[in-house]
């Protein structure tokens, strides 16, 4: 009798019920709404399916994030920064920095939204986060989900990383609904009906020859931007170039979309209900949102500062694609505009601004990271 009695014990213990707490059945609904919305309402469903299901499976089975766990491994290559860096070489090969080049006032625009990233940083020095923790929060202003999981990284802020990265990707996948709110507020309807001129042509020397000088500039004046800004640059020198078709394709397909699978499973694999559920969460999730509101606020008033400059020639709206969610934040520009004018296209004035802040983003942490010696 003994027997079969340990015998159950031992199959019991065995089954997932044995790992469970209160708080992972909290987090397990959590990840079940965020597949409802990945799926049924289709917010960026290329990260938030993997993200959410990474999210299912640690909180059905934490032993699959511990030593020995396959996502445990996965997220080493978190740790490292290595999948960061690779998802910005296929971003590299899949953008077209064509209309950066033809306006480079467009820098300016993806600085300015940048702000949003150092007001974060004081707001949260001020609720008492170390210093190194507030700099890797802050970068969630920027809506970049592989710069925030780079600089938490190499911060050391590796406790704070499911939070950051999954507020991160999360507001990239919300822009379309954080922003135009914010765009309208700041904008008039006759500003928002500004129709810009047509972009000059970008010839195939100067496309070529752009990432090869960004990379020079950046990693000569802030050479810890080397990671991010040199695979970005890399694939968008496999794209330009024209000489190797096959290493592009590869970098913004394949490898692309196997590093999201991994990237996004265990990023959503931190969110254990031990790690998620917690005060400082929350404080990393409204940081997050006032970085990015901020972000999107000052790209458009900087937009707006232009467009007094240039006696109405810059229409105001494409501030706000500074934040370098590429290129949702640039056709949420193009969609607001078009609400107004229906023959009105900021999409390629927007991209500027937009390629910018991917720079921008890139840029601000590695000033962390000159600050902390890193």
């Amino acid at each position: 009798m003994s027997y079969v009695i340990n015998t159950m014990t031992n199959l019991v213990s065995q089954t997932g019920f044995a790992f469970l707490k209160p708080g992972n059945f909290i987090m397990v609904v959590v990840a079940l709404i965020f597949l409802y919305l990945a799926i049924v309402k289709q917010y960026e469903p290329l990260l938030l399916v993997p993200i959410s299901f990474g999210m299912l499976l640690v909180n059905l089975y934490p032993p699959i994030m511990q030593e020995g766990g396959l996502l445990h491994y996965f997220y080493l290559l978190d740790e490292w920064s290595i999948l960061p860096s690779l998802i910005f070489l296929g971003v590299g090969a899949l953008t077209d920095f064509g209309p950066l080049i033809a306006n480079p006032k467009s820098f300016l625009l993806g600085a300015a939204a940048q702000f949003g990233i150092y007001a974060a940083y004081f707001l949260a020095i001020f609720l008492q986060f170390p210093d190194k923790a507030a700099a890797a929060i802050s970068i969630i202003g920027g809506a970049d989900g592989p710069t925030s999981i780079f600089l938490a990284g190499k911060l050391g802020q590796t406790k704070y990383m499911g939070p950051i990265a999954v507020a991160a990707y999360s507001y990239m996948s919300l822009v379309p609904i954080i922003q135009p709110p914010i765009m309208k507020l700041l904008t008039t309807e006759e500003e928002r009906k500004i129709k810009m001129e047509q972009l000059r042509p970008v010839s195939k020397t100067e496309k070529i020859l752009f990432p090869i000088i960004v990379t020079i500039v950046v990693c000569l004046v802030l050479p810890t931007t080397a990671p991010l800004v040199g695979m970005l640059m890399l694939g968008n020198l496999f794209r330009e170039s024209g000489v190797v078709k096959q290493l592009s394709d590869t970098a913004s397909n394949a490898l692309m979309y196997i590093v999201v699978i991994i990237l996004g499973t265990s990023v959503g694999a931190t969110t254990s209900a031990e790690a998620f559920l917690n005060v400082s969460t929350i404080k990393i999730v409204v940081l997050g949102l006032v970085a990015f509101s901020v972000g999107t606020a000052s790209g458009v008033l900087f937009g707006k500062l232009m467009c007094k400059l240039t006696h109405g020639k810059v229409n105001p709206l494409i501030g706000a694609a500074g934040v370098s969610a590429v290129p949702m934040a640039a056709r949420v520009a193009q969609k607001v505009g078009a609400e107004e004018d229906s023959s009105n296209f900021l999409l390629m004035h927007a991209m500027g601004p937009n390629v910018a802040g991917v720079i921008g983003t890139a840029v601000a942490a590695g000033i962390f990271m000159a600050i902390f010696g890193v």
